[in-house]
């Protein structure tokens, strides 16, 4: 097997985009880099990467487990939290996906945005709900950000 060691790569015919066989599979420009996804069709690196994450302990005392871009969570009633972000999102318009898991109890835990709190470009609050809609705290919460940073 070979190594190839370098501190550059640039396209031959075309000095942003790199290309195997007669794919173009990377391209880059200021601020973008994309790669060749299913087909002909490009995928932004940025847009595809989570932007914060964090997996905490949501009952008892709430403590996170590890995260990304995450500065502390807080703990706002039974089943709600508000996740604040370190660096912060660059609006208050970004896709939050969560989870959640609970210890004891015959139930489903749905983690679910709250509306009436409404996202902030530096926080996300997510509520807990039982198979009644009612909040409970969670064992296990795990909430990612996709979106553009500020």
């Amino acid at each position: 097997m070979s190594t190839l060691v370098v501190d550059t790569l640039t396209g031959k015919s075309t000095a942003t985009t790199l290309t195997i066989g007669s794919t173009p599979v990377v391209s880059a420009s200021a601020n973008s880099l994309t790669i060749r996804g299913e087909g002909s069709n490009q995928t932004s690196v940025q847009q595809g990467l989570a932007k914060s994450w964090i997996n905490f302990e949501g009952d008892g005392t709430i403590a996170i487990s590890d995260s990304l871009n995450v500065t502390s969570i807080s703990d706002r009633n039974t089943g709600s939290y508000t996740v604040n972000i370190a660096n912060d999102m660059a609006n208050a318009i970004y896709s939050v996906t969560a989870s959640g898991t609970h210890d004891a109890g015959n139930y489903v835990v749905q983690t679910v945005v709250s509306h009436d709190t409404g996202l902030a470009a530096g926080s996300c609050p997510v509520d807990c709900l039982n198979n009644s809609s009612s909040t409970v705290d969670s064992e296990l919460v795990c909430v990612t950000l996709h979106g553009d940073l500020a």
